[in-house]
């Protein structure tokens, strides 16, 4: 956007300034409004897994805008604070766990190309970043001035920094599979028929994206995992002492989220912004040389990859519904005992895969072109062009002379 807008605003810099703030915008809506969708839909998985009525009456018969309902009362809720508490610590520590959720938006791809900023380190850059929303439940549990607070604090701070050792493991194998930590790029290389996409690229691979769900869950503080909240236990866990707008911002934090780790698990895992067939091929809209049907299939591309966020966000209730909430000493002997060696073995494993079965077991039946960083079973590089690559290379002798005389 920014380069389209350097054609028509002076100075340069005012057209990136722009772009920033359309992007800044569209992210800031987006966690909004998907938040007061996802609690909706939570409110009514939960009620059909237990068996009762969710929102019914406010926004016809879904209740489709109980959650509407529910935000004008909080930010029209009187805004309390314990005498006891750090003010400047209980002001900011609502809005640092959302900067961080906020931020992983910035680098997370929705189709090919449509990211706020493409980074090389994406990867790396979404899992910094979502670990840092762990500093403003520390700041609300120490800022209120509770001791109830300040216990769900400490265990938030216990599980998520123990999770993220297994949680960045599981990352790792994606990228090891395509050699970058660009979303985008990985995205691309997953394009074509479901047999492409990295989950099904080996075992290893498959079985580490549940360990990657399993430690997501607990980053996000998510039951069986929230024992940062555990109000059997600790009233409310961190947020006790909050109530209002700031008690409202804890909870689109969350959801913004899991949003993020279910996009990222979409990318790495999922193919991304492309669907289980080659839709877009098909019907020619991944043609770059026309400008309006290549928007058209990244806008198809877009609700696949939405589709498949809303989806593992759903699979995190149903699991929230469904699973009793642990103790903390199970939440850590999950965590050491099961998650970090399995997910260190699934590493291993798809180390020795890679290097062995560089291309999976299964050939990806796509439109008959092999398109650049695609899957290919057998050596790597293929046959063909390592017989290229030895016919233009130069001859020993003479490569030796030109190490021997730089």
């Amino acid at each position: 956007m920014a380069e389209y807008l350097r054609q028509y605003l002076t100075p340069e810099w005012l057209a990136y300034v722009v772009a920033a703030l359309v992007h800044a915008f569209l992210l800031v809506n987006l966690l909004a409004v998907s938040a007061l969708v996802f609690i909706w839909l939570e409110r009514k998985v939960s009620g059909r897994i237990q068996d009762r009525l969710g929102p019914t009456r406010i926004g016809g018969k879904f209740g489709w805008l109980q959650t509407l309902a529910d935000a004008i009362k909080l930010v029209t809720k009187e805004d309390l604070m314990p005498a006891d508490a750090d003010r400047m610590l209980f002001l900011l520590a609502p809005y640092a766990g959302f900067v961080a959720s906020y931020l992983g938006f910035l680098a997370l791809p929705f189709a090919d190309g449509w990211v706020a900023v493409r980074l090389n380190v994406a990867v790396f850059f979404i899992a910094a970043v979502l670990g840092l929303e762990v500093f403003g439940v520390i700041l609300a549990g120490y800022g209120s001035g509770s001791k109830w607070s300040l216990f769900g604090a400490m265990r938030e701070a216990a599980q998520v920094v123990s999770y993220e050792v297994p949680l960045g493991m599981c990352i790792v194998i994606p990228v090891l599979i395509a050699g970058t930590m660009d979303l985008v790029t990985i995205g691309q290389m997953q394009e074509g028929w479901f047999t492409q996409w990295f989950v099904l690229h080996d075992p290893f691979t498959f079985i580490a994206f549940w360990v990657y769900f399993t430690c997501a869950t607990a980053s996000v503080n998510r039951a069986p995992f929230d024992l940062a909240e555990a109000e059997s236990e600790l009233v409310a866990g961190f947020h006790t002492e909050y109530s209002g707008f700031r008690w409202s911002v804890f909870f689109l934090s969350e959801y913004g989220s899991m949003f993020a780790v279910s996009g990222l698990a979409a990318i790495l895992f999922f193919g991304g912004w492309n669907g289980p067939l080659p839709v877009t091929h098909w019907l020619g809209l991944a043609d770059s040389t026309n400008p309006f049907l290549h928007y058209l299939g990244n806008f198809l591309g877009m609700l696949n990859f939405v589709a498949k966020c809303i989806f593992g966000v759903t699979f995190m209730m149903w699991v929230r519904w469904t699973l009793p909430r642990l103790r903390i000493d199970q939440v850590m002997t999950t965590c050491l005992k099961y998650c970090t060696p399995i997910s260190a073995a699934m590493f291993l494993g798809a180390i020795l895969w890679t290097y062995f079965i560089p291309g999976g077991l299964i050939v990806p039946n796509n439109d008959g072109v092999v398109r650049e960083g695609q899957m290919i079973v057998g050596s790597y590089p293929p046959a063909d062009e390592a017989a290229q690559s030895d016919a233009d290379a130069p001859p020993a002798s003479v490569a030796r002379a030109g190490v021997e005389g730089n």
